[in-house]
């Protein structure tokens, strides 16, 4: 039988709850935005493997978005995400207001560099790391976890919150779990509601093309024709490409050849209204 998480939405609360288990028992956090979806629950999973307790934090980060974006239209549906957290057995959901991350007078951020300046996702929303890293900082500093999973789908966050907690001597472990896909392959995403059945066919060729590509650039041939070959083939799909790129997995420097590597391919496109990322490493 399924039992109901704890919910905290104040930072005095959230530590009352969470002093008890600290004295013996691990604490693995999962931050989400909600919209919970089975990408999710395999952090939860995860995060049960390494933990006694598992918290699951669920704010719509409002510092990440642009005023062009969907913070507005982003899907929220806390009932649902705690009914499937109920049955994950998840120990507490962490569910503050924008007020109580950011209340009056807040006037703190942090500037990532590094992987977060790769000319990736920075380069189309150079407000998105500032925002996450100072987000992802004070989730950390109030749950204090032991560990943190995030999923390898957003994998220049990942690199970037790997990168911030090391920097910051932060005692949590970053855990990167792999990317869960749909049956066609496509990348799990809150945002994947957005598109149209026209464009949902259409979608899974963004994975189809980085696995060509990663076989590819495996068969020897250059990164170069690889990449224009990629990009091709995703515009002739109906895509508007922001990025496809080959990097280095650890730093997200540009590589040029396959000796530069761990290579991880990372790509970027907009189906319609609807902006899709994806990476795989070669």
């Amino acid at each position: 039988m399924s039992r109901a998480p704890k919910i905290m939405r104040t930072v005095p609360a959230l530590r009352r709850s969470l002093q008890p288990w600290r004295r013996h028992e691990k604490i693995a956090l999962v931050p989400t935005m909600g919209a919970l979806h089975r990408g999710h629950i395999a952090l939860v999973r995860q995060a049960r493997r390494r933990a006694q307790r598992v918290v699951v934090s669920i704010f719509v980060n409002p510092t990440q978005f642009a005023p062009t974006e969907d913070f507005g239209s982003y899907p929220r549906r806390f009932a649902d995400d705690l009914a499937v957290l109920a049955a994950e057995t998840v120990d507490l959901v962490w569910a503050p207001s924008a007020e109580v991350m950011y209340p009056q007078g807040f006037a703190t951020r942090i500037a990532p560099e590094g992987a977060a300046t790769a000319g990736l996702e920075d380069k189309f929303r150079p407000h998105f790391f500032g925002g996450v890293a100072t987000v992802v900082a004070k989730l950390f500093t109030q749950v204090q976890p032991d560990f943190a999973m995030f999923g390898e789908k957003d994998y220049q966050q990942l690199r970037v919150v790997t990168q911030m907690a090391r920097d910051l001597d932060l005692p949590v472990k970053i855990i990167g779990v792999p990317t869960v896909r749909e049956i066609d392959g496509m990348a799990m995403s809150s945002r994947n509601v957005y598109l149209s059945e026209s464009e949902r066919q259409i979608a899974p060729t963004l994975y189809r093309t980085l696995k060509a590509s990663a076989a590819d650039i495996k068969g020897g041939e250059t990164l170069e024709s690889v990449l224009a070959a990629g990009r091709a083939k995703t515009e002739l799909a109906g895509f508007a490409v922001d990025y496809f790129e080959a990097r280095h997995a650890l730093t997200l420097r540009p590589v040029t050849t396959r000796k530069d590597g761990p290579i991880r391919l990372l790509v970027a496109a907009r189906l319609g209204k609807t902006r899709l990322i994806d990476n795989i490493a070669v």
